[in-house]
């Protein structure tokens, strides 16, 4: 039985050319980046060989690209040290920010008394960037405005140009979470007033623990992570070279290919809608996922119409490897914040959510081959309806 990989939002199978370029960096470029020899002098050029392709996508200075091993600890880093060190007394921020935004913030609240601000998406998991714009105006307390680019679970758009000009007419720092664009959209950070932004490899098929966080050089923000002056400083310890490698081919990869990308996997998300929509009378398409010019390319979240815990579970069986949403009534599992904010609490007792994500390597016999396992588990369910 031949596997489908329709999971691409929570990681990226790697690329051939990444795996031979880690490899080579293995085998030859094994010295310590903080060595003076000529072993760590290499390993230390292919770092900033990186750095500066990672700026020159972005469109923004060398100096401001600071290797991480995540999106996670890329976007800790941000918000820790705009308290600790920027002195920021007030996060805005919204429910459907990935865990790592959202529990870092609470954490802030907790620890340091950080006023925490949440913006009220509508049913459509838009934000009201006029709701952004007044809640800036209410308080003279040092802000911090952290809205992830696409959400990972339904791939709303944020305008980031737009909340970066809202961000700077009320002089407030502007982070969002860019781990599900970097690599798929073409950005220009040039452009944009956005102070901070984050990027995870694994994404966009380069290697897991290798990412970096961009912080614009006049933030003035610090290191949280002490030790020694790698990464300037903003974060100590032996940068992982292999990895950073990873991730560089990778981000000449998509760089390359950007238009061919997102041309192939706009046509297969639109073919999935169809037919989809075909095979499952009832189907709901959340947020606005189903919309091209205001969701990501990549991901398509969709509202089963019937209750099954056991999905995720019964297309594993067949082969194909999906995320689950976790809006049911089993009782095992809470219903994501996300869910909880698009959906009604009948669809979220009778649907069944599950997140579709695609690369540039999905095929159309691949999607007709998960619907035709839907539709399936459908009948099933409608045959079990009739005979209960």
């Amino acid at each position: 039985m031949d596997k489908i990989y329709l999971d691409n939002a929570a990681t990226t199978a790697l690329a051939p050319e990444v795996i031979d370029a880690m490899v080579d960096v293995m085998n030859i470029n094994y010295g310590n980046p903080s060595s003076t020899h000529s072993f760590g002098q290499a390993a230390k050029t292919l770092i900033e060989k990186v750095r500066r392709e990672a700026a020159t996508y972005l469109k923004v200075s060398p100096s401001e690209i600071i290797f991480t091993s995540c999106g996670t600890e890329s976007n800790n880093m941000i918000l820790k040290s705009c308290v600790h060190h920027l002195g920021v007394q007030r996060i805005i921020t919204s429910p459907l920010e990935h865990k790592c935004v959202a529990e870092s913030t609470q954490e802030l609240k907790k620890l340091f008394g950080v006023e925490v601000v949440y913006l009220r998406p509508n049913k459509k998991g838009d934000i009201d960037l006029d709701q952004l714009d007044e809640a800036l105006g209410k308080s003279d307390k040092k802000t911090l405005v952290s809205l992830m680019h696409a959400n990972n679970e339904i791939g709303n758009l944020l305008d980031l140009k737009k909340v970066g000009e809202i961000c700077k007419k009320h002089n407030a720092l502007f982070h969002s979470d860019t781990v599900q664009t970097i690599g798929h959209l073409d950005l220009d950070f040039s452009a944009i007033d956005i102070d901070f932004a984050s990027c995870s490899a694994h994404k966009f098929h380069g290697p897991k623990g290798s990412g970096f966080a961009f912080v614009r050089k006049s933030s003035g923000l610090k290191g949280i992570i002490t030790g020694g002056p790698q990464e300037r400083t903003m974060r100590a310890g032996t940068e992982n070279v292999v990895g950073i490698v990873g991730l560089g081919k990778a981000l000449e990869l998509v760089m390359n290919h950007l238009q061919e990308y997102q041309s192939h996997i706009q046509k297969i998300k639109n073919y999935t809608i169809k037919k989809l929509s075909e095979n499952i009378p009832g189907i709901k398409f959340n947020g606005r996922s189903a919309e091209e010019d205001r969701s990501l390319f990549t991901v398509l979240s969709a509202l089963l119409p019937f209750n099954d815990p056991m999905i995720g579970l019964k297309l594993d069986m067949e082969g194909i490897a999906i995320s689950q949403g976790s809006a049911c009534s089993s009782g095992a599992t809470k219903p994501s914040m996300v869910m909880m904010m698009v959906l009604d609490e009948d669809e979220m007792e009778n649907g069944t959510p599950l997140r579709i994500s695609f690369c540039h390597t999905t095929t159309e016999s691949e999607i007709d081959r998960f619907c035709e396992v839907l539709k399936n588990i459908f009948e099933s369910h409608q045959i079990e309806k009739v005979n209960s």
